[in-house]
């Protein structure tokens, strides 16, 4: 048997060690981000139950518009990691810092913008009349924070470019432990009720966004880059952003569409639903970890014009997310037992649950790989062809998603639906990815 020489076997574990490097610190960032909100429900949850309630319709609105503008820190990874691998660390730091200015922009309109159609908003969420009044007051209070969400959104991105996850964990621990201090100190102790979680959380976001402004201007400062606001800068990071924002509004379309139709099958189904859409979203948390290391780690090698060593990594990354999809899946199919009465204790819904965690657990294989291959082509500046193929993804979910209740499915037939979705998602990305048309090198794409 001919064995593979020494430079073969150690190219895999080199790559091995730079996706863990970058993997496991992201995912305790992740995990730390929805803990804020879990942290705001357990302390406002002991006000009662309106408040909790107007809580929950707030936190679901200010959710979505923060995340709709995700793309400041994929894009931002991209670009900054392409000019870390060329060597040139100061347009790298003035490339992050447009990311940020960019961020400061948006989040000062959507701040305008929330506070007057506060009101509007909560009412179409048809928050009773008991309620809105808690969902108005923590979402205009919160609304003040999301400048320096978008900021810690955009500066993270830098971070990761740099190649550092490390930092972004430490800025999420420290954030998530003063918001959770500082919401019992205000709802309890100064007894500002909701509106105290709410400070409290624009407070530890306004800290975080502090922190990590203060390790860009160090970089900044260390080689030479402006921290000025540079109106050509800004517009090519807005520019980069569009097709990214057009992929996470079809992401998120697919994610309403699909809990409009669980709502339609009836009241344990959409239970059941959001049951199953919590654990599949808290399985993504695993597999966009090392997405977000293939952001960072391809936009590195593209830069460096190593288009065969991004190539040899991407392939790595595909397995590891296969892997990590198995792992995941089998873990769902053997804690079902445990996991169910965690969520719900109704026979009803634990019924429709139980077919629908294992087409999750089936699923998760199928999720590994178009995590990855998303990952990869962010890092790769890939964002137009992202945004075509969640387009695509969109126009063949919709119609599979709707005929369910037509067709008589249930909330299994929906997940089925869903696993469509993600098996379209993954024929786009491996087709992109084995056409090699996103290995482009160089500084900028």
């Amino acid at each position: 048997m001919t064995q593979a020489p020494p430079a073969e076997k150690a190219a895999p574990r080199r790559h091995d060690r730079e996706i863990l490097a970058l993997a496991l610190p992201a995912f305790g960032a992740l995990v730390a981000e929805p803990l804020f909100v879990m942290a705001d429900s357990a302390i406002v949850g002991h006000l009662g139950t309106p408040q909790l309630a107007g809580l929950g319709v707030a936190a679901a609105l200010l959710t979505t518009a923060v995340s709709i503008f995700v793309f400041l820190a994929y894009a931002t990874t991209a670009a900054v990691a392409r000019r870390v691998g060329a060597g040139d660390l100061r347009a790298a730091i003035r490339q992050g810092m447009d990311g940020i200015w960019l961020a400061l922009l948006l989040g000062a309109a959507v701040v305008v913008l929330v506070l007057a159609a506060a009101p509007t908003l909560i009412s179409l969420f048809g928050a009773s009349d008991t309620v809105a009044p808690y969902a108005v007051t923590y979402l205009r209070v919160s609304a003040l924070g999301i400048p320096a969400m978008l900021m810690v959104l955009a500066a993270t991105g830098v971070i990761r470019g740099l190649q550092d996850t490390r930092t972004p964990l430490y800025v999420a621990v420290g954030g998530f432990a003063l918001n959770g201090a500082l919401n019992v100190a205000l709802v309890y102790g100064a007894g500002l009720g909701i509106a105290g979680s709410a400070w409290g959380t624009v407070v530890a976001q306004c800290a975080m966004a502090v922190a990590y402004l203060w390790v860009v201007i160090r970089g900044a400062r260390r080689h030479g880059a402006s921290l000025r606001p540079d109106r050509a800068g800004i517009r090519a990071s807005a520019q980069a952003g569009v097709p990214l924002l057009v992929r996470t509004l079809s992401l998120r379309a697919i994610l309403m569409i699909a809990t409009a139709v669980a709502a339609r099958l009836g009241d344990a189904d959409i239970a059941a639903h959001q049951i199953a859409l919590s654990l599949w979203s808290l399985l993504a948390f695993a597999l966009d970890a090392i997405a977000i290391a293939g952001q960072a780690i391809i936009g590195l090698y593209l830069g460096a014009g190593d288009t065969e060593g991004a190539r040899d990594v991407c392939r790595r990354m595909v397995r590891w997310g296969i892997g990590s999809g198995l792992v995941l899946g089998l873990l769902v199919v053997l804690a079902r037992p445990l996991l169910i009465p965690l969520f719900t204790t109704d026979p009803v819904v634990e019924e429709a649950l139980l077919p629908a965690l294992l087409v999750v657990a089936l699923a998760q294989p199928v999720c590994g790989v178009v995590f990855i291959l998303d990952g990869v082509l962010m890092g790769a500046g890939d964002g137009p062809y992202l945004a075509r193929a969640m387009l695509l993804t969109l126009v063949v979910f919709a119609p599979a998603a709707l005929l369910v209740p037509v067709m008589g499915g249930g909330l299994t037939a929906l997940w089925f639906a869903m696993t469509l979705m993600m098996l379209v998602r993954m024929a786009t990305l491996q087709w992109r990815a084995r056409s090699g048309r996103w290995l482009v090198a160089g500084a900028t794409r």
